[in-house]
């Protein structure tokens, strides 16, 4: 048992954003899959975030990493948009969040991210030697301010209000099982920076416990697993290759939680304390943290300096009043996301006719919120300057809820592609959380 806690550099101040340099490359068979992959990181503009693209696959989808993408798998991370999906995904991740790369295109000809060492030191090796530029645009930062808790049976993660950085510490305890099967109890804390990163967290294995291995077998995992990427703890400890650390499995599991909250596409000022979790309590806490700052944003207590006020908005669009359909852009996340609110009121013009006896926000109404908001996402562009967003198709519209005067509508709208004379988003309305309708919007820009 021990406990690292190195000093490194806080992340409370804002940064610049950062990307790579150059693109690089790696290769290797998927740890579940046992499928030969070659994945290609390259740099991406600001506000991108870290996404991965389907080679593979017709259209070339793309799936991004972050929490609302986050679905549960056995014994990896898994990320998903549609049919597209992509998993095993946390140590690449784990070493992008750690070295401070916010911004990535990852190309992946198949599902599953390569193995390579069961860690992360070869991706942080190769990230290092490209090397990473700034960006203009400052990284987003959030910060615990009251404790927020997941629990699944004994398995539980708590964020507590952290100093100006991300602290995490980890409470490992397998019980020994009958017949002989090891127990193991270890503690392990740490101090996240890049450099203690990749040196007490990164060479941590992927394990599995001996008795585990004929059920994961049985449901088609571990096909890629051998000695040199994955430990088998037997009776006796390691079956093959001797620990790097005595508590490198407590340490893998931190590496796999960094990997699962850079799904939180922040920097995290706070203290983790995680006891016996995996990736199901890790995507819980990552998805609890997105509705943390959401509420914030809703009740203003968020700060805004990336969005645009009333006056910013009016100067990329062509609406006014009484058409204009947005009141406040809450985040601009570049050209990939952006979150918009409107205040709905008894006094709004269209509640004079629409039911005025029971008053209910039109759905079409909705929808042209949802495409005024593109339409921001879309000319804030420098190419775009001059030119006009016009819808051109709705597809996959579901209204799912009445929204009444008195209502703050939370308008979010992400790019699913954008070219020269052509927009691509899904749009999404909610109220206090609930989601009250969504759409795939098809735009094409034309000279104004």
């Amino acid at each position: 048992m021990s406990a690292v806690l190195p000093d490194g550099p806080v992340v409370a101040a804002s940064r610049p954003q950062r990307t790579l340099k150059a693109p690089v490359e790696f290769r290797g068979a998927g740890l579940h899959s046992g499928k030969e992959v070659l994945v290609v990181v390259r740099p991406a503009e600001a506000g991108t975030g870290v996404q991965f693209v389907r080679m593979d696959l017709d259209d070339h989808p793309t799936v991004r990493a972050q929490g609302s993408n986050m679905k549960a798998r056995q014994r990896r991370t898994c990320i998903q948009d549609g049919k597209a999906e992509v998993y095993t995904c946390e140590h690449l991740l784990a070493a992008l969040y750690a070295l401070g790369i916010d911004n990535a295109t990852v190309e992946i000809d198949g599902e599953e991210v390569p193995g390579l060492d069961g860690a992360a030191v070869e991706f942080c090796r190769g990230l290092r030697e490209v090397g990473s530029v700034e960006l203009r645009a400052q990284r987003p930062i959030w910060s615990v301010k009251q404790p927020i808790y997941v629990r699944e049976g004994a398995a539980s993660l708590v964020a507590l209000p952290g100093t100006g950085k991300l602290t995490v510490e980890y409470h490992l305890d397998y019980p020994a099982k009958p017949g002989g099967a090891l127990g193991a109890k270890q503690i392990v804390g740490f101090e996240l920076s890049a450099e203690n990163f990749e040196r007490d967290i990164a060479p941590a294995r992927t394990f599995v416990f001996a008795h585990e291995v004929e059920a994961l077998r049985a449901a088609g995992l571990g096909k890629g697993a051998n000695p040199q990427n994955t430990l088998v703890m037997g009776p006796e400890g390691p079956q093959a290759n001797a620990l790097r650390w005595d508590d490198e499995l407590a340490r893998h599991k931190i590496l796999d939680l960094v990997g699962d909250l850079a799904n939180a596409g922040v920097d995290l000022d706070a203290h983790l304390i995680a006891t016996r979790s995996g990736h199901g309590l890790n995507m819980a806490l990552v998805q609890r943290i997105q509705e943390e700052r959401e509420r914030e944003q809703e009740q203003g207590e968020a700060t805004l300096d990336s969005g645009l006020d009333i006056r910013q908005i009016l100067k990329l669009l062509p609406h006014r009043y009484p058409f204009l359909l947005i009141d406040r852009v809450i985040e601009l996340d570049g050209f990939q996301r952006a979150v918009a609110i409107k205040n709905v009121t008894i006094n709004e013009p269209f509640f004079q006719g629409h039911w005025p006896e029971q008053p209910i926000m039109p759905g079409v109404l909705q929808l042209e919120a949802m495409a005024q908001l593109a339409g921001v996402l879309l000319l804030r562009k420098l190419e775009n300057t001059g030119k006009l967003a016009v819808l051109w198709s709705i597809d996959k519209v579901k209204m799912r809820g009445a929204v009444v005067p008195g209502d703050q509508l939370r308008i979010e709208v992400e790019t699913i592609r954008a070219k020269p004379q052509l927009g691509h988003v899904r749009a999404r309305c909610k109220v206090g959380g609930r989601l009250v309708a969504e759409a795939e919007l098809k735009f094409t820009l034309l000279d104004a």
